[in-house]
């Protein structure tokens, strides 16, 4: 089957003295029926092209599937005498979120079949759902577009019956106040997104909603909820390096949010409520990796440090109970847990909770009570499944409550994870996590995994689908590049603005080490999102050396896209790649933006992944990126474009069908391993 070929339409795009020859933005008008025609000879070419693939894609699909367990439940959380737990039924793509009252083993009260609401829809996704304190109405928000708008709706627990008001187009984020009928939620901008105001309503109530809150500032974006020890409603409003909270009596929902301390260039902050005080993480006054600090109710502005910043441990989140102060941090990338008694002279000094492996994930999980003297956490690696502990604060013992179940058997004898570090250019040193066989003797064919934004650290974790790759002898691994924060807020730092290249480079330098100390034969790359801005860039700048690359709803027209105030996620994130609209920002981001880098070489075969209703990376970019990489390239590997035309930037909304795509994926790099 032939190739598409997407006409060439010139369009000029000039700024800061340059020229840039724009030959395929006609596609970015959605409406227009050409544009879903070209979409729809991508989807078939791709189809046709690897049929010879959908016997073992079907096979990956099966084996992944069937590895879940069909009747998975959550472990049940306790709040006010209700234990709330989620659970599957077989052959079911949605959950069942139910509770019982008095005890776990109590009457079961049916909240929400999430298989109902998504009869006859090809996208439904639930994303929150919140009880009044009384426990007997629920608002839930859900999504049947996957554009991330919602609406929200409310439910009479006892009758199952839904309110007739539904507020539409919203983020999902919401709140209760006190006397279970007046409620906070968040809306988004119709035409960019950003998440810019905060409304009280009553339910019910004739009356329009009234705006508490409207975030002015573009950069920023705001959220509303209720805080862990309910009696405060909160607003935070963030952007790239700045925050501000707001805070509210959630007795008294018609007064006035309060700001905690207003916003200042720099200065990150988030704050949480336990008994007189507020507990504060900040990088105040150059505290990079963050400390905790406290601050009497009566007076938010006195902030006295409780916790110090230390130059190689990220405080990364904290959690209050009545008679501990739990938090987690990052020390040379790896989590421990650390419990402080607020009385030392009675419980004894703090210690810490670590995991013996060289590179894992370890994250305290749902605990809503703060009387509590139990602590409930998981562990995860890449070769251990989700473990979840209960750990008594007092007698240090602890209970395992649940492990994923792996259908079918697994045997973790025969996969050994590793933490492996390659050199940077710069003589950084860059560490990986790495998952494969245990009996390897030598180089193994590799799926190399980075991301490498926003701060966001990529933690070694358990998969189900993973192991299908690793069953046909494959190695897995992550590197753990700068733009994350692995190795703390510096190594974040080191990777965004004008120093993005720093990402891309550490990443070739891990395939490099991987190859060249024969770890991988053939290696393949993959990311999404920011991720797969970093393979699109890596492809360009070293296509030599990846046997296969796939990038999932990839970020790949950077100077295009960060110019065009009308897209989410432009202005909002200047702080983050940096403003175009400045020549220096503007000429850094063009030195690696993806699609103003494509040129006449050799490119590795390729998958490249969207969703036609993507919010956060519209469908364009990708499509815009395979059609010049069609026509500039000088060889003619495996190129391919899957769009998804009934979802967004998350995928498939559906238990099993959400596998669909990433056995499609494995089947691609199975394909060519062989």
């Amino acid at each position: 089957m032939k190739q598409p070929l997407a006409a060439k339409r010139e369009q000029r795009l000039e700024l800061h003295g340059d020229l840039r020859i724009d030959e395929y933005y006609w596609l970015k008008d959605r409406e227009n029926p050409e544009v879903l025609e070209y979409l729809a000879a991508e989807n078939s070419y791709r189809e046709h092209e690897m049929a010879p693939l959908k016997g073992l894609t079907e096979e990956l699909f099966a084996e992944m599937t069937g590895r879940l367990d069909p009747n998975e439940s959550s472990l049940p959380i306790e709040m006010d005498g209700y234990w709330y737990q989620s659970r599957y039924c077989e052959g079911k793509e949605y959950p069942i979120h139910v509770r019982f009252q008095g005890a776990e083993d109590g009457p079961e009260e049916l909240l929400l079949d999430v298989n109902v609401l998504a009869e006859g829809r090809s996208y439904c996704q639930v994303a929150s759902m919140v009880m009044t304190r009384d426990h007997r109405r629920m608002a839930y928000a859900v999504d049947f577009v996957s554009r991330r708008q919602y609406t929200l709706r409310f439910r009479d627990v006892a009758t199952g019956l839904d309110h007739a008001m539904e507020i539409h187009d919203t983020s999902g984020a919401f709140a209760w106040a006190d006397d279970g009928e007046t409620f906070f939620y968040a809306t988004k901008d119709a035409k960019t997104l950003r998440v810019d105001r905060v409304w009280r309503q009553k339910l019910g109530s004739p009356e329009p909603p009234v705006l508490v809150f409207h975030e002015a500032d573009e950069a920023f974006g705001c959220t509303v909820y209720r805080g862990k020890s309910k009696n405060y409603l909160m607003i935070s409003t963030s952007a790239t390096n700045s925050d501000e909270v707001w805070y509210l009596k959630a007795s008294e929902p018609l007064g006035a949010f309060t700001c905690l301390r207003l916003r200042q260039n720099g200065l990150e902050y988030s704050a949480s409520h336990h008994q007189e005080s507020w507990w504060i993480r900040s990088n105040l006054e150059g505290r990079r990796n963050f400390a905790l600090f406290s601050a009497p109710l009566l007076d938010p502005s006195a902030w006295t440090e409780v916790i110090a910043h230390r130059e190689q441990v990220l405080l990364e989140g904290i959690d209050l109970f009545d008679d501990f102060l739990v938090r987690e941090e990052r020390e040379l990338g790896l989590l421990r847990i650390v419990i402080r008694p607020w009385d030392e002279a009675l419980r004894g000094p703090e210690y810490q909770i670590s995991m013996p492996e060289e590179t894992y994930t370890l994250f305290t999980s749902s605990n809503p009570s703060t009387s509590t003297r139990t602590l409930r956490y998981a562990y995860t690696s890449l070769s251990t499944p989700m473990t979840t502990y209960d750990f008594d604060m007092v007698t240090r013992e602890q209970k395992v409550k649940k492990v994923q179940k792996v259908v079918g058997g697994y045997d973790p004898d025969r996969y050994v994870t590793r933490r492996i570090w390659a050199k940077a250019p710069d003589g950084t040193d860059i560490p990986m996590s790495w998952v494969g066989p245990a009996d390897r003797k030598g180089p193994v064919p590799t799926l190399l995994y980075g991301y490498g934004s926003y701060g966001m650290t990529v933690d070694p974790s358990f998969s189900v689908a993973r192991l299908s790759l690793l069953e046909r002898g494959m190695a897995y691994a992550i590197a753990h590049v700068r733009g994350g924060e692995y190795l703390g807020r510096m190594w974040y730092e080191q990777g965004r603005m004008a120093d993005k290249q720093n990402t891309f480079s550490d990443f070739i330098a891990c395939g490099d080490f991987l190859k060249s100390e024969a770890w991988a034969s053939d290696l393949f790359a993959m990311g999404g999102s920011a991720g797969g801005l970093l393979v699109a860039a890596v492809v360009n700048q070293r296509p030599d050396l990846w046997s296969g690359v796939i990038a999932a709803v990839p970020f790949v027209d950077v100077v295009t896209t960060m110019l065009d105030d009308s897209i989410p996620l432009t202005t909002g994130e200047y702080d983050e790649w940096g403003n175009p609209n400045e020549a220096e920002a503007y000429f850094c981001m063009k030195a690696y933006s993806p699609y103003d880098n494509v040129r006449a070489q050799d490119y590795p075969p390729m998958l490249v992944t969207t969703g036609l209703h993507d919010s956060q990376v519209q469908y364009f970019e990708p499509a815009k990126w395979v059609a010049r990489l069609r026509d500039r390239r000088s060889n003619a590997a495996p190129l391919y474009l899957y769009c998804n035309m009934d979802t967004g930037h998350g995928g498939a909304s559906g238990r099993y069908e959400s596998y669909r795509e990433t056995a499609m994926e494995y089947a691609f790099l199975l394909g060519l391993k062989a």
